[in-house]
């Protein structure tokens, strides 16, 4: 893609929302910009040359294999954000991955040396980075309690809740989710099987809380999923 391509998704994106014009346009010449589809793995590199990715456009899911080789979905994300190895130790799970989860997802790529290079001329680039980091922190620590205190009844409501307020569309007093995931996907999120989800959704759809299918989700009752 062309340079103003790429500084324009730069411009756009939170990180670089108090970066000067030049270091955008340095910025961009490192960075390779990439549109990948569906269900296509997105590697986070080796040790030698590993990656931090920017997320422009769609959304990924950031897996990692339990220890019986089954998935464990540690985050599901959408644009604007970043993903990869964040510490920038250079240490990279073989067991985690990351995989987009809409059609034509789009991401920036830049490596651990050239990221750092960015963050040390950019200072107010290096709080936004924080910040972000700060705020994956807390949803992690969230759904930890989560597990700890809540019932797999109580973690699905709180998982739709979540979802619904980063990309519901309210129209009248409903909520319309396109539904991008699969029963398996939230199972692996909320740390439940399968099994276990259908029958929940299928009781909430019994008491008019919501309408379900594999393209859609409606929320009934705006204010109860707020």
């Amino acid at each position: 893609m062309t340079p103003d391509t790429k500084q324009s998704y730069l411009q756009h994106h939170p990180l670089f929302a108090n970066v000067p014009q030049k270091n955008i346009a340095d910025a961009a010449a490192m960075m390779k910009l990439k549109t990948v589809q569906r269900s296509e793995a997105i590697s986070y590199g080796d040790g030698t040359y590993s990656k931090i990715y920017l997320l422009f456009q769609g959304k990924v899911k950031l897996a990692s294999f339990t220890d019986h080789e089954s998935e464990m979905i540690k985050d599901i994300i959408m644009a604007p954000d970043v993903f990869g190895n964040l510490t920038m130790d250079g240490l990279v799970s073989k067991l985690e991955y990351a995989e987009a989860m809409t059609i034509n997802a789009v991401v920036g790529c830049f490596t651990i040396a050239d990221f750092k290079r960015l963050l040390e001329a950019n200072p107010m680039m290096g709080i936004a980075y924080a910040g972000l980091l700060t705020g994956k922190l807390e949803r992690l620590e969230g759904r930890h309690t989560e597990l700890i205190y809540c019932d797999t009844k109580s973690r699905l409501v709180q998982f739709i809740k979540k979802w619904a307020k980063a990309d519901g569309r309210k129209v009248g007093n409903n909520v319309i989710l396109k539904n991008y995931l699969t029963h398996a996907d939230i199972a692996n999120v909320i740390s439940s099987s399968r099994q276990s989800v259908n029958v929940l959704l299928n009781e909430l759809r019994a008491d008019g809380m919501l309408m379900y299918s594999r393209s859609r989700i409606e929320l009934h009752n705006a204010s109860w999923w707020h």
